[in-house]
């Protein structure tokens, strides 16, 4: 398991810096030119020179920092849990994310599966054949491929928190992220137990299929993070939920969840539980933390004096999102012909119709291209063609002429849209921020 503190080690991967939490890690007062600043020391080594932008800017907290790294920067917790994201124009580099570039999301000290052999991933509950499986049995299973797009429900946090304060993760727009999972399905596994295919109950009365991690939280007193899905969800062979042990065609790396994590196709990234230990079948919702005293909707009239955890159901599918991902909030440009580009994605399975970008603050309106993969055309309800569980990226170009407000939004297939205004979705803790994306434009005079 990894300690406290800030930064354990470096991990250089083509050209780019991860920063795990762990031992090791302290600010050092220096004095230069008569000011006082703070520089970050890990084993004796003063990273002064990766430190992009003070510890006190205004754009970060105190627990986070800001890493610059080959003219890369890469937003970092300081302390556990290890969270992080990557620049949101490395997103739209590829339609496939990069492991490289994929974001961190952690509720507790990343921890360490190395003894493989002994491993073994307990079922039971309310189940006729109890068993333990090691990674191996799992992988003597049909193996499929699903490619799906991960997104914490706290995406876009930060915007959220500029109409009124929120709770959690400082998140810009990179809580997000799409790639090639392989491994067993869900409802094959289950069937090794007693339990058959679209399954609502078992003849012992289980409901839910819990997951619960080796991961460590406070939040639930240091007991293991968990989560649950219905049981008609996880036994639908058509839902693709995942036991998960590849990521992009590799074996899954320690931060990702090896050496096996669940993956949960078009629902908050809060389900898909890492590190997997074991799978519990139950009769109710898991009870845990993260299931019933976090990752609700609540109205934005409810606040931490008055709310009442009890009303509202575990979030599950997400809403549809998009933001672009070529400009920064604040950008200065040359006038004439702008690019735009940025993903957007809806869950459920459900599919982008369409995107439409202003380039003048909503008051007109033109349609992008979407595109998943390369020279097949996207069809929002193609199946065979297009990947349901998957975002789409998307690119249009217009005229810039004067200072200006480009907005982005998306349609999915059902017709549900983005709302318009982040004030109306507000929520204490932050979450589903899916509001227009909006960014200010900056033309130089000619």
């Amino acid at each position: 398991m990894v300690g406290g503190g800030v930064y354990k080690r470096w991990l250089e991967v083509s050209g780019y810096v991860w920063l795990e939490v762990a031992r090791g890690g302290h600010w050092l007062e220096v004095e230069e030119g008569g000011r006082m600043s703070q520089e970050l020391v890990v084993k004796g080594r003063r990273l002064r020179k990766l430190i992009g932008v003070s510890r006190r800017s205004k754009l970060i907290t105190k627990e986070q920092i800001l890493v610059r790294y080959n003219s890369i920067v890469w937003l970092f917790g300081l302390a556990e849990p290890f969270n992080a994201e990557p620049p949101r124009t490395t997103l739209i580099s590829s339609y496939v994310t990069p492991v490289d570039f994929f974001y961190k999301r952690n509720h507790g000290p990343v921890p360490v599966v190395d003894d493989i052999e002994s491993y073994r991933l307990s079922i039971g509950g309310l189940v006729e054949k109890p068993m333990e499986l090691s990674l191996a049995n799992i992988k003597k299973l049909p193996k499929y491929n699903v490619t799906s797009t991960l997104q914490c429900a706290g995406n876009r946090r930060t915007a959220m928190s500029k109409t009124k304060a929120v709770k959690g993760v400082g998140w810009d727009v990179s809580a997000i992220g799409n790639a090639i999972w392989g491994g067993a399905k869900l409802a094959d596994v289950l069937e090794l137990v007693g339990i058959t295919k679209l399954s609502r109950t078992t003849s012992f009365g289980g409901k839910h299929v819990e997951f619960v991690s080796v991961d460590m939280c406070k939040e639930d007193h240091g007991g293991p993070y968990k989560a649950s899905i219905p049981l008609i969800h996880a036994t639908n062979s058509e839902a693709d939920v995942l036991l998960a042990y590849e990521m992009n065609g590799k074996p899954l790396n320690r931060d990702h969840g090896y050496p096996l994590r669940v993956i949960v196709p078009g629902v908050i990234g809060a389900r898909s539980v890492k590190w997997l230990d074991s799978i519990n079948i139950i009769p109710q919702e898991c009870q845990g933390f993260f299931m019933q005293r976090d990752y609700k909707m609540f109205p934005p009239w409810v606040n931490w004096e008055n709310i009442d955890w009890s009303t509202r159901r575990p979030q599950m599918d997400f809403p549809v999102q998009s933001a672009i991902c070529s400009l920064e909030d604040v950008n200065t440009v040359q006038p004439g012909k702008l690019t735009v580009q940025g993903y957007a994605v809806s869950g459920g399975g459900r599919g982008i119709e369409r995107v439409d970008v202003s380039f003048d603050g909503g008051k007109t309106w033109v349609e992008a291209s979407r595109y998943q993969k390369s020279g097949i055309p996207y069809v929002s309800d193609d199946d065979a063609e297009s990947d349901k569980w998957a975002w789409v990226l998307f690119e249009v170009a217009g005229d810039v002429s004067q200072n200006t407000e480009i907005v982005a939004k998306a349609v999915d297939s059902a017709a549900n849209v983005q709302p318009e205004n982040v004030a109306v979705i507000w929520n204490l803790r932050g979450i589903l921020n899916t509001s227009w994306h909006r960014v200010q434009l900056h033309v130089k005079p000619t």
